[in-house]
């Protein structure tokens, strides 16, 4: 098995280390539009082969995308990051055309690989992909919904002190601070649901510290996390090439489901070979249906300028 991560930044070379650590493939080919840059991160990460214990080949190329036939899944994080001055219309223009021509050269070479989105805006990226590619709606997943429902986890052991591997905890909507929707009705440790361990102040904090989850990370570290988006990515890899038909919350295609079609949006899947295997609907109740309403609206209006800007 085999799977490509386009883009050896922070994000991207945590993912590559985490799909190599497992040894989730055989090979595994990292992509980078910078002289060397991939290169030299495969040959770094090879170097752990000994320490680590891992057997997978790893790949660096400099934007040759014929290294990357065979592909069974690609991960895109390429893209830049909005700067001081930048409006969204800026990034979204700049990312959409990354992304959709990194899509179209993995599929050159792969053409029925699955396809993981992690640029940003990625719901937007998501939908992007889908739409200018026509693929079918299993094969292409933003990622967003496996890190925010990561870090809702984390909140929900800090705030109980429960261990995070004995926590449940959904985080569905958009993958913004405002469009997130943390379902702390839903959240339970061992079967308790949490509304029986905190305090309803305490799982308002736990959701509204989710929510900003990103922008903590930013202000801390100057610039965007790696280690947790990296190791989700890996995830969603891991669940696909093993069929492991996890249940994770990730960005896809809506048709009818959740009461929203024509949209990429966050909500629970079963992944497995095939990529979206099944999409799960909670039952939810009326103040959730209304948030994720509002998210999907705030996803659309920014999907529209991807027709404003005759993108799509």
């Amino acid at each position: 098995m085999k799977v490509t991560v386009v883009g050896a930044g922070a994000v991207g070379a945590t993912c590559a280390d985490n799909i190599a650590r497992k040894e989730i493939v055989d090979e595994l080919v990292i992509v980078d539009i910078k002289e060397g840059f991939a290169e030299g991160k495969a040959l770094d990460l090879t170097q752990t082969t000994s320490l680590l214990g891992f057997d997978t080949t790893i790949t660096g190329s400099t934007n040759d995308y014929s290294k990357t036939a065979g592909t069974h899944v690609a991960v895109i994080t390429s893209g830049i990051p909005r700067k001081p001055g930048m409006t969204r219309e800026d990034l979204i223009g700049t990312n959409a055309s990354i992304v959709k021509d990194v899509a179209t050269n993995i599929l050159k070479y792969s053409p029925d690989a699955i396809l993981i989105i992690i640029s940003n805006p990625m719901d937007t990226m998501t939908y992007l992909a889908l739409k200018s590619l026509g693929l079918p709606k299993s094969r292409v997943i933003g990622m967003g919904g496996a890190l925010d429902s990561s870090r809702f986890k984390t909140y929900l052991s800090l705030a109980s002190g429960a261990s995070q591997n004995d926590i449940q905890a959904t985080v569905i909507g958009g993958h913004g601070d405002t469009t997130m929707i943390p379902l702390t009705r839903f959240a339970s440790c061992q079967g308790v649901p949490f509304s029986k361990i905190l305090t309803p102040d305490q799982l308002q904090k736990v959701a509204s510290d989710t929510m900003v989850g990103g922008a903590t990370l930013t202000k801390l570290l100057g610039t965007s996390a790696w280690y947790a988006p990296g190791a989700a990515g890996a995830a969603v890899v891991e669940s696909i090439i093993r069929d492991e038909k996890k249940v994770i919350p990730c960005s896809v295609y809506l048709d009818g489901e959740y009461g929203e079609s024509d949209i990429c949006i966050g909500v629970p899947v079963v992944l497995g070979k095939n990529g979206i295997e099944k999409i799960v609907e909670l039952e939810l109740n009326d103040d959730e249906k209304t948030k994720f309403k509002a998210s999907a609206d705030a996803v659309r209006n920014m999907n529209n300028v991807l027709h404003e800007m005759k993108v799509l």
